[in-house]
């Protein structure tokens, strides 16, 4: 059985994603079939932006400045 989107890192996603575009490109697979690897890649896409976003939002926190940090004399070179 197939790990919950939720349960893969976005690595192992986008490699199911890869496997799933290539199965249907081949045009090999059932109606049905199909229709299930279609979901199962819409779920993957929509669990690997969640995760992308949350990752931007971490970065942008780290890179925010911290305004309780005390300031300190910058020297210039040559002065």
């Amino acid at each position: 059985m197939a790990k919950k989107p939720e349960n893969l890192s976005f690595e192992e996603s986008l490699a199911e994603l890869e496997r799933i575009v290539a199965e249907l490109e081949q045009g090999d697979v059932s109606l049905d079939d199909a229709l299930k690897q279609f979901e199962r890649g819409i779920n993957l896409v929509r669990n690997s932006q969640a995760k992308l976003e949350q990752a931007q939002q971490k970065v942008a926190i780290l890179l925010k400045p911290d305004e309780n940090a005390p300031l300190s004399p910058y020297a210039v070179e040559g002065e």
